[in-house]
């Protein structure tokens, strides 16, 4: 399996849709075996799905994610993990291990459905590996 992971400085790029590179993570069971970087810079929505797709990912784990990205790569055959925050080693052991989806590791302001009562507003966490 392989897991693509948005970059910057070491983190989850904040936003997919523009993010400068691409870090592409083979995976054995839970044990990563192999680990690449693409370039995803100057290119538009379409060609950064088709590049995700071509190298053939099976996820994206990503911090925000605009809707059009996310309905290429579901056409696209390829699983989308969004709302995701953090140093990216720290995320790929999460996602190995199945823990991923805890909010420990959602995008600062990002809440689960029916946690918190006041805000009308709430996103949802529909993904899981």
């Amino acid at each position: 399996m392989q897991i693509a992971l948005p970059v910057w400085r070491g983190r989850i790029s904040p936003l997919l849709d523009t993010a400068g590179h691409l870090l592409v993570v083979e995976m054995d069971g839970r044990h990563e075996t192999a680990r690449r970087q693409e370039a995803l810079s100057g290119r538009i929505l379409q060609e950064r799905a088709a590049v995700i797709s071509g190298l053939g990912c099976d996820w994206v784990i990503c911090g925000a994610v605009s809707r059009e990205m996310a309905i290429m790569l579901a056409a696209l055959d390829v699983r989308l993990l969004p709302w995701v925050a953090g140093e990216v080693d720290e995320i790929i052991t999460a996602f190995a291990e199945g823990r991923l989806t805890g909010g420990r590791f959602m995008m600062p302001g990002f809440r689960l459905r029916g946690r918190r009562r006041g805000r009308r507003r709430a996103g949802r966490w529909p993904y899981a590996p």
